[in-house]
């Protein structure tokens, strides 16, 4: 057969690939056996932005002599070729920024021993067809619709992304399914949400994820090689994991891993973090792919959006030097529990807790070492108190609202504050502490704990006239 006049009749770019078939599934070699005209331009004079690694074509070279090794084109390859099937994608992908490509593969009704043989034709844009991108097959376009509506629920963010993990797992029967996040400036992930199967051998994720997770969800990157995605389906995928990667190789498979499709989610170019189908029905890999293709873009920015909103509530309501809450959350909790008739019965202690010193460190050292002289008192706090009790409610000032606590733990929390600023430099407290038997009374508590202090700071001014600022 007359392969490069058959490949000629193409008004499109389109070359003819052969596939060597092993037989059983397993796949040899992928090579580019000739091309039309426009074809063979699009390597030779590429548009800007859509260069392969090579511009010389040379007949019958395997297609990594022109991209990196991608498992995605393989299996479309693989299946018009060999199982001569008429398929269609349309993705973009990481190694050209930017472009899209409209992919279309084609059996060839011509065999040489093992080499089957499927035509390759390719439309280059350069912004996303919305219309091509709508056209779904019926399946995905049911899983896409149902993964929207998902997202639109009142629920809380995850609750709804609880809903969609579980949802997308029992769309492909896998035994796994989870979004991981990641944080690239504190090097760390963080398990968005995630779905198991009943009865599988797969523990949560994690269990996996501790201090060092973090290098191996970076070098994922690499294991994708340039593709949108990674489809591993069998045996002979995931050895090319094992060669691209083979600690992650190991984890999965000691794991009882046994396939996976790795899908990155990004909101304008930024990697928020991963999601993952993992022993999935293989039988629907097509299925999976295109849905988190069109899906993955929604997630990222529902997940954006939620990222953002807690980086604006962290703004509005932690001081930015300390990290603990600010005034302004304080006066929001005091207005809460203040009215709450229903827990009328709970007990509060109240602290106030304010820097002996505080302008003479900024006046003698420096005003960078009285920001750390406030970093480290309200470390010392945070050594005896939750987090989540502690304020700055002025410039050199800390208050603590406590719940259901008893006074006499209350008086021993302040003894061991106390104790605990000795070990920073310069760290003295004035204290004042109030204990009330009913959590409506917070405000009495908070003015009795703060006139404490101030008495308390008169004292020790009275003992140490030299430090007054």
């Amino acid at each position: 057969m007359d392969l490069q006049k058959y490949v000629d009749g193409f008004g499109a770019m389109t070359c003819i690939v052969s596939v060597e078939n092993l037989g059983n599934g397993k796949r040899g070699k992928f090579r580019i056996v000739t091309g039309n005209k426009p074809y063979i331009d699009s390597i030779e004079h590429p548009a800007p932005g859509a260069e392969l690694l090579v511009q010389k074509f040379t007949p019958n070279q395997e297609y990594t002599n022109y991209l990196t090794r991608d498992l995605n084109f393989e299996d479309y390859c693989y299946r018009a070729a060999v199982e001569k099937r008429c398929l269609n994608s349309y993705a973009t992908a990481d190694r050209i920024q930017g472009v899209w490509f409209n992919m279309t593969f084609l059996p060839v009704a011509y065999e040489e021993g093992n080499l089957c043989y499927c035509t390759y034709t390719m439309e280059i844009n350069f912004e996303a067809n919305l219309d091509r991108l709508a056209s779904l097959p019926a399946d995905v376009t049911a899983n896409v619709i149902k993964i929207c509506l998902q997202l639109r629920s009142a629920k809380e963010f995850h609750e709804m992304m609880n809903d969609v993990i579980r949802d997308i797992r029992n769309m492909f029967d896998a035994e796994h399914c989870c979004i991981l996040l990641m944080d690239s400036i504190e090097r760390k992930c963080t398990v968005l949400c995630e779905a198991l199967s009943d009865n599988t051998v797969l523990t949560t994720m994690n269990k996996y994820n501790d201090d060092g997770f973090y290098d191996i969800a970076d070098s994922w990157k690499d294991l994708i090689a340039g593709s949108n995605c990674i489809v591993v389906k069998d045996e002979q995928d995931m050895e090319v994991v094992r060669e691209r990667n083979p600690i992650w190789h190991k984890s999965i498979t000691s794991a009882h891993g046994k396939n996976i499709v790795l899908f990155p989610l990004k909101f304008r170019e930024k990697l928020l973090g991963y999601i993952w189908a993992l022993n999935y029905d293989v039988a629907r890999a097509t299925s999976i792919k295109e849905t988190f293709e069109t899906t993955a873009s929604i997630l990222a920015s529902a997940i954006s959006n939620y990222l953002l909103m807690e980086r604006l509530k962290v703004l509005s309501s932690k001081d930015i030097l300390t990290g603990v809450l600010n005034r302004n959350e304080m006066n929001n909790y005091v207005d809460k529990i203040s009215m709450d008739n229903a827990a009328s019965d709970v007990s509060v202690g109240v602290v106030f807790a304010d820097l002996n010193g505080l302008k003479r460190v900024n006046d003698q050292y420096g005003h960078n070492k009285g920001d750390k002289l406030l970093k480290d008192a309200a470390k010392a706090i945070e050594e005896v108190f939750d987090p989540d009790v502690i304020y700055r409610a002025g410039g050199d000032e800390f208050a603590i609202i406590v719940n259901g606590i008893t006074e006499e733990e209350l008086n021993k929390r302040v003894e061991a504050l106390r104790n605990v600023s000795q070990k920073y430099e310069h760290v003295c407290f004035a204290i004042g502490q109030s204990y009330e038997a009913s959590q409506s009374n917070v405000r009495r508590a908070l003015r009795i704990a703060d006139e404490q202090m101030y008495e308390d700071k008169r004292r020790f001014y009275d003992q140490h006239p030299e430090l007054k600022r």
